[in-house]
């Protein structure tokens, strides 16, 4: 495997305001970055996620009537748009599933070892689950994990994204049916390729100084 720049990524890599509606990110991309979802990190695999992805070509108006007016362009004109979204609760039958599926996947040696790895995640559940606003902000600080993986990646493909909080989560929710599904929404990403004329591609990146974030001991 050859060398990756990530230092040089994180430099080029910015927030997209312009998309040009031209330009498509191909279907092998798009499942490169589905892998990138899938594999990201979460606290005791707990994974509390699921992933609408919505082709914008196909389905022009879907998301609109949930999303800020200032938004609009950036999901009509970038080729797809992902939400990221939650489980509203995290039950015996979801916690008994995820065991399974790394016993399936061969992820212990034996099954002692996986019964501590799932009593060690529902001591986690459990602290992070006092009220329905905790559990939510616990596994929303999972996604956003994913989220930032997702763009990374992105970048590393040289595809474009926007991170969209800009919207009505109680419509989107109600647009996908996401209540029958025990979901709710947090945050949006859209993926695409940049306009000539998006001005945020020509301002140079503006962040705090190294002496101002990092403290080494």
């Amino acid at each position: 495997m050859s060398e990756v720049d990530i230092a040089s990524i994180s430099e080029k890599r910015y927030t997209t305001k312009h998309y040009d509606g031209s330009k498509e990110v191909s279907k092998s991309d798009l499942i490169k970055l589905l892998t990138v979802l899938r594999n990201s990190p979460s606290s005791v695999n707990s994974q509390p996620w699921h992933f609408f992805i919505i082709n914008n070509k196909n389905n022009p108006n879907l998301l609109l009537s949930g999303v800020l007016d200032f938004n609009h362009s950036r999901i009509a004109d970038s080729t797809y748009t992902i939400v990221f979204c939650i489980r509203k609760s995290m039950d015996n039958e979801y916690l008994e599933h995820l065991t399974n599926t790394e016993i399936n996947d061969n992820r212990f040696e034996n099954l002692d070892i996986a019964q501590e790895m799932d009593k060690g995640r529902r001591y986690f559940v459990e602290l992070n689950n006092s009220s329905s606003e905790e559990l939510k902000n616990w596994e929303s600080k999972q996604l956003y994990l994913a989220l930032g993986q997702f763009m990374f990646a992105a970048a590393a493909l040289g595809i474009d994204t926007t991170a969209i909080e800009g919207f009505n989560k109680e419509e989107i929710d109600n647009i996908l049916n996401l209540k029958e599904k025990n979901l709710e929404s947090v945050v949006m990403a859209t993926i695409g390729y940049r306009s000539e004329s998006d001005s945020n591609a020509k301002r140079p990146k503006s962040r705090l100084k190294d002496d101002e974030i990092f403290t080494f001991i």
